[in-house]
């Protein structure tokens, strides 16, 4: 049983925060970011998109494989440059993004680029909707949950929004709409629930929007808010879980952590019992977000997004 990760690979530039700033370069991706997540927690994992065909599309694969992440599916072209991404972070570890995205080699993915032996030998395919920016990687995203459906895999979604990566925040919502009805876990933060709300169901209150998503299909909602409970909604139940107490130097690889951590821990139990039947299980579901949250809050206290992603050691 393993994960397969498509989407976006990059490189994050780090500031140190002086003056004058400098960077250090990570690989990222919050695509990437979970499936190195789910390795370091000794699940099988791959991750599947499109780099540059330069130094730091090298070097994306490298520390991919470094990791332990199966790059069989990573392609690279010399048709446009790997993205990059500068960071700044505020005194709390909060994020800001500056991206060099659009045009970037992980745009150019199209569904001929697939290969279709991936949906065969996975049992999870996770994405994020950084892939859904632009018309074409839209359509390969929706063809990669397509395909998996047909083979009975698990989907996952993580909303991850980046807004300045939008041109245009005009399709976005009926894209992240089309994708939440694609899936069978999703997961948001609470601003992002707030921007689904504000798009969709302006009138009414962040109910009828958990509501609307739990009636897509969706079998397992989850919803972060920082340092706050992690609520979660299945078919037939829903509850809470609080979030360790930590002192935060870095976020950026938090949300991935978290999805990480959940993923690799219904991916082990899948071993025995289907993964329909774990999402319907209120004890499992509680005990798998309490350890993604363990996941998470280890993230946040470290720096880079790779290199601060913790083993099951780590956190058990």
């Amino acid at each position: 049983m393993s994960l397969v990760c498509f989407g976006e690979a990059l490189i994050d530039f780090l500031s140190d925060g002086k003056e004058p700033e400098s960077f250090t370069k990570y690989a990222g991706g919050a695509p990437a970011n979970v499936a190195v997540a789910v390795a370091r927690q000794g699940v099988a994992a791959s991750f599947c998109g499109m780099v540059g065909d330069d130094m730091f599309g090298q070097f994306i694969k490298r520390e991919l494989q470094h990791h332990q992440v199966n790059c069989d599916y990573l392609v690279s072209t010399d048709k446009a440059k790997t993205a990059l991404a500068f960071v700044s972070l505020d005194n709390s570890g909060e994020r800001s993004f500056s991206f060099y995205r659009p045009p970037a080699a992980d745009l150019l993915f199209r569904a001929d680029d697939f290969d279709s032996k991936m949906f065969d030998i996975h049992s999870v395919l996770h994405v994020c909707s950084n892939s859904l920016t632009e018309s074409n990687i839209y359509k390969t995203t929706l063809s990669a949950l397509t395909q998996a459906h047909a083979k009975g895999m698990t989907t996952s979604f993580d909303m991850n929004l980046r807004e300045n990566l939008w041109a245009s925040l005009t399709h976005c919502s009926k894209r992240v709409w089309h994708v939440i009805s694609n899936a069978d876990i999703v997961k948001l933060s609470l601003e992002e629930l707030e921007f689904l709300n504000t798009q969709s169901h302006p009138s009414l209150p962040q109910s009828h929007t958990i509501d609307a998503i739990m009636a897509a299909n969706v079998k397992l909602l989850i919803i972060t808010d920082g340092g706050n409970p992690v609520r979660f909604y299945g078919r037939s139940f829903e509850g809470s879980v609080n979030v360790p107490d930590v002192a935060a130097v870095d976020t950026t690889a938090a949300g991935d952590a978290f999805v990480g951590g959940l993923l690799a821990t219904l991916i082990r139990q899948q071993e025995n019992q289907a993964i329909d039947s774990l999402l319907g299980d209120p004890d499992i579901v509680n005990s798998a977000v309490e350890y993604a949250s363990r996941c998470g809050a280890y993230a946040v206290t470290r720096y880079g997004a790779f290199d601060s992603l913790p083993g099951h050691k780590d956190v058990t």
